[in-house]
């Protein structure tokens, strides 16, 4: 039984197009059926959100099944669900969390008060191994903070790169990262470098290929933009800054619960809770497989740095960390000076050094509750099965386009055979994303107005944005299809 349903769960069975329970499941490395997950507040399993249930059970009976049971994951993701929004169509905004994940953020606070918020602090280790696991890590490579942009700000603000050192984006890039990374360039020396993409904003290979040749330092890509519901090859992007020797940084925000992620082998990837995986507000993560002793937060913490004394002029062996006063050029030799390095010649000063493993990034200090409910809803997300959501949310958003393209005069974006459900259309003359979104809401649907600032070098007027979660009816794309017409 799918537990809190009441209802049978599917037969196991080889599937010859799906990957094997561990890998196309979404199981993640080292849980297995019976690991505790009391860590996380749930009382489940790591392997599902009901003690017992195996992760082969996550996934299809057989070839015959796979179109059906993508389906039934949508109805028992609405089945975990008491209270949804009328008309919700925001996943990609905020998405609803499950009662199960209500239940154990409210259970922590309980317990917190109960007992003391620091002598409550819970084992997150299967939450860790649960997250890891749908992008190929292991736990102890995942840190959690406050939002998926503090990640990107924690992970590219310590990042030592030396000035001159160029940087690679797509013009599609979020703009809360675009206006970080030009920020830093203006400090630190860096240079920006646009990717090319097609006409669909995709990224191009061959120019990215010819780029990284001609020498990128570091790439960041939105695996789905906040704007436009694009898919970016992810793994191919991957093998070519690999065998470049290029760091790759991959924003999950918006892929990671409705998209395979696995394969891509980034150096790090930057992801939050509240939308595709339905976890709380307030949470957000950094999975980094990768780490470097380039790599450092922005800010050291007392969690994830130790006090330590370091001599001068620094002749030792390499460290993780920054020597206080001392910035070392890593990059290839050149002639001269080179601008912004400084070599300290005082005396001894003591400073930081960042502890081993992405604690480095992470404050202990913070909604310790919103990190459990994350950790039960990706527990929940592995019982579903990510190959039966993604296979399910992909055939949402080709309905949705399918339903919504030309109504009224809208225009779907991205292609309509796109396998995301993130779906983005652009007003006809006379009408505005603002004005659809008014009208929506008169007709309780719940939609997004995506802004220029979301995407400042892509977007020349805002657009409307139509995120269906997991079981969304027909009849309510239907419905929005009138809305538009009107």
């Amino acid at each position: 039984m799918i537990p809190g349903t009441g209802q049978a769960t599917p037969p196991a069975g080889p599937v010859p197009d799906a990957p094997p329970a561990g890998v196309g499941s979404g199981a993640p490395a080292g849980v297995g059926p019976g690991a505790s997950a009391a860590g996380v507040g749930s009382g489940a399993s790591a392997a599902g959100v009901g003690p017992g249930v195996p992760v082969a059970e996550a996934r299809p009976g057989g070839p015959a099944d796979r179109v059906g049971w993508a389906a039934r994951a949508g109805e028992l993701w609405r089945a975990a669900r008491g209270v949804m929004p009328p008309g919700h169509l925001d996943a990609a905004g905020c998405n609803v969390p499950s009662d199960r994940v209500l239940d154990a953020v409210v259970a922590h606070l309980r317990l917190e008060r109960e007992r003391g918020g620091y002598a409550a602090v819970p084992d997150l280790t299967p939450a860790r191994s649960a997250l890891a696991g749908l992008v190929g890590g292991g736990p102890a490579d995942v840190a959690f903070l406050e939002s998926g942009t503090a990640a990107m700000a924690a992970l590219l603000g310590g990042w030592r790169l030396p000035p001159g050192s160029r940087v690679g984006h797509a013009r599609t890039e979020y703009g809360g990262t675009l206006m970080l990374l030009h920020r830093l360039a203006a400090q630190r020396g860096w240079q920006p470098v646009e990717l090319p993409v097609d006409g669909d904003a995709r990224l191009d290979l061959e120019g990215l290929r010819a780029l990284l040749a001609a020498r990128l330092d570091l790439v960041i890509v939105s695996h789905v933009a906040s704007h436009r519901g694009v898919v970016q090859p992810a793994a191919e992007i991957g093998a070519l800054c690999r065998a470049a020797g290029v760091p790759f940084v991959l924003d999950v925000c918006q892929s990671l619960g409705q998209v395979e992620v696995r394969g891509a082998g980034a150096s790090a990837y930057v992801g939050t809770s509240r939308k595709w995986l339905a976890g709380p507000r307030g949470v957000g993560f950094l999975i980094v497989p990768g780490l470097t002793p380039a790599m450092d937060a922005a800010v050291p913490t007392l969690g994830g740095h130790q006090w330590t004394r370091s001599a001068s002029p620094y002749e030792g062996p390499e460290r993780d960390g920054p020597v206080p006063g001392v910035v070392r050029y890593e990059g290839p030799e050149r002639d001269g000076p080179v601008p912004g390095v400084v070599r300290y010649e005082g005396p001894e000063r003591d400073g930081p050094v960042p502890l081993p493993g992405v604690v480095r990034y992470e404050s202990s200090e913070a909604a310790v509750a919103a990190r459990v409910g994350l950790g039960v809803a990706v527990l929940e997300y592995h019982e579903l099965g990510p190959f039966a959501v993604h296979a399910h949310l992909a055939d949402l958003g080709r309905t949705a386009r399918g339903v919504l393209d030309g109504a009224g005069g809208w225009r779907v974006v991205e292609p309509l055979d796109e396998p995301s459900a993130l779906v983005t259309l652009r007003p006809p003359p006379g009408d505005s994303a603002q004005s659809a979104a008014v009208r929506a809401a008169e007709a309780s649907l719940l939609v997004s107005v995506v802004p220029t600032a979301r995407a400042p070098l892509d977007l020349r007027e805002p657009v409307l944005r139509v995120s269906p979660p997991p079981g969304t009816p027909v009849e309510t794309l239907h419905t929005l299809a009138r809305v538009l017409a009107h």
